[in-house]
């Protein structure tokens, strides 16, 4: 099953930056299809060493979760319409991680994705 976990928190609040991680790689170990989508101030974390830093005590480093959840088949989307006024393009992501519509985002849930948002 796609899950799809909706995330609009990057540095300013490490915690909501990194859980929706946690629950993707969970979903991931258990042979789900986790879509993390990226919205907002989110979107910082989908660029070459954008989660660097980021860590919330008692949970793991941002990037040592986001690797492991590529790793484990997970996908990373930074929402076009976030990205494109921030400027940043597909040649700014990290590994793992690519610029996603709107409408890519609506066909799954269409096609009966769950969701969740942090």
């Amino acid at each position: 099953m796609t899950i799809v976990i909706h995330a609009s928190h990057g540095a300013e609040d490490p915690e909501r930056a990194t859980l929706p991680f946690v629950l993707g790689n969970n979903a991931a170990v258990a042979g789900q299809d986790p879509v993390i989508l990226l919205t907002v101030e989110a979107v910082h974390l989908a660029t070459e060493g954008g989660a660097e830093g980021i860590q919330k005590q008692g949970l793991p480093s941002l990037p040592e979760i986001m690797a492991e959840f590529v790793s484990n088949g997970g996908r990373i989307w930074a929402c076009q319409s976030c990205t494109t006024p921030r400027g940043i393009e597909e040649g700014d992501l990290a590994e793992g991680a690519r610029i996603g519509t709107s409408m890519e985002v609506v066909e799954l849930l269409a096609g009966g994705a769950a969701s969740f948002a942090f």
